[in-house]
């Protein structure tokens, strides 16, 4: 029995001495060492966004492009890969406008009522779909500083081709809607332009691949929010001509220019 009862406090004086040499995750001590471990690793995320560095996992954007050959929307969607280097997602509406559009304004009395593009034979959208990088060359180096970014990407592009549907009197005033060259060829007279929900019925799909590439300036004032403006060129190949204008050539290549503001942010 006195063995036993030396064995046990014996036993009991080894884990008391282990216990202090071996502070536990759950003493005091250890908890401090962790909090000031968290707040060393704060300090050092909130340096990296004061020098610039974009230490975000994801982001969201939405954006408004002015191109050399027409206007659309964009949103996008990108993953970091790194602290430099972002996947990217993308999704744009755009219109492509022929550089001989010339709107016209048509009037009854003393009032323009209507206008029409003359000419124009089909409105020309197109629903583009990427994938790509956007990868940081250069930091902002302070919160007001500017991060400059490279960005390319490709994918597919549906073009739609929509009749550009006009309201005309034919020589035997009646009223009827037709489109270029028919009206000019028969010599109608133009009333106006029959407006943006006519001619989705007669939409034509034109399949085609498309590439970008650019220059992306951010400068908003905090990594966690995106305030920035893209500058680069793109081009867009389809499958078959797309008519823009009548007795001028059709096309299936397009290459412009382009400026979009991108606003969003990162998490």
């Amino acid at each position: 029995m006195k063995k036993l009862v030396l064995s046990i406090i014996i036993g009991l004086i080894t884990c008391s001495a282990w216990a202090q040499n071996n502070p536990s995750a759950k003493s005091p001590t250890a908890k401090k060492d962790k909090k000031a471990a968290k707040r060393e690793q704060v300090a050092k995320l909130l340096k990296m966004e004061e020098e610039g560095e974009i230490i975000f996992n994801k982001q969201s954007v939405f954006g408004l492009k002015l191109a050399t050959d027409g206007y659309g929307l964009s949103y996008e969607w990108g993953r970091f890969k790194s602290n430099r280097v972002a996947t990217i997602f993308q999704i744009e509406l755009n219109e492509k406008k022929h550089p001989k559009e010339k709107r016209t304004s048509y009037a009854v009395g003393a009032f323009n009522v209507n206008s029409v593009i003359y000419g124009k034979t089909n409105n020309f959208y197109q629903l583009k779909f990427g994938m790509g990088q956007q990868r940081v060359i250069g930091g902002k180096g302070n919160k007001n500083g500017v991060a400059v970014m490279a960005v390319y990407a490709g994918g597919l592009s549906l073009g739609l081709q929509k009749p550009y549907y006009v309201d005309v009197v034919t020589k035997t005033d009646e009223r009827i809607r037709s489109t270029y060259p028919t009206i000019i060829d028969s010599n109608y007279t133009e009333i106006g332009a029959s407006g943006f929900t006519v001619g989705w019925g007669d939409v034509k799909i034109r399949p085609g691949a498309q590439v970008k590439g650019g220059l992306r300036f951010d400068f908003g004032r905090f990594n966690e929010t995106i305030t920035a403006v893209e500058v680069g060129v793109s081009a867009e190949f389809y499958a078959q001509k797309v008519s823009q204008m009548a007795f001028n050539k059709e096309k299936q290549f397009f290459f412009n220019g382009y400026v979009t503001l991108l606003l969003g942010r990162r998490k």
